[in-house]
């Protein structure tokens, strides 16, 4: 329980990085409080995704992993972005992803946070 509230507050602040950094991902609502709880919300289906769908997908794409050495992991991670944009429009979520670029991009920033984010924060398996 420890470790899936870890990663879900690392996901929350590495997707925060992201909407930050770049205006072509957008999360808006009336006040903080509301942002904060859509921001939550969307991590925890960011979470879902990719412990659902991403597996599927890099098996699906293994040969492209061995061609690229690695470097597929990008779009994968993009297309995850993507993925949980439009599932939190259907999830009437205010999170949006403007562009595959864009998705590329802040799946870049995103991987980088959450490493950091892993790191820092304690995983309960002391």
């Amino acid at each position: 329980m420890m470790n899936f509230l870890v990663k879900t507050i690392a996901n929350a602040a590495a997707l925060a990085v992201a909407i930050w950094l770049l205006e072509d991902i957008t999360l808006t609502g009336d006040n903080t409080g509301k942002k904060t709880l859509t921001l939550i919300l969307v991590a925890l289906v960011f979470g879902v995704v990719n412990f659902l769908v991403k597996p599927v997908v890099k098996l699906l794409t293994l040969p492209l992993f061995i061609l690229t050495l690695g470097l597929f992991t990008l779009i994968v991670n993009a297309l995850m972005l993507l993925l949980t944009s439009w599932l939190a429009e259907k999830l009437d979520l205010t999170f949006h992803v403007e562009g595959f670029w864009t998705a590329v991009l802040g799946g870049l920033i995103i991987s980088v946070v959450s490493w950091a984010m892993n790191l820092v924060l304690p995983d309960g398996k002391d």
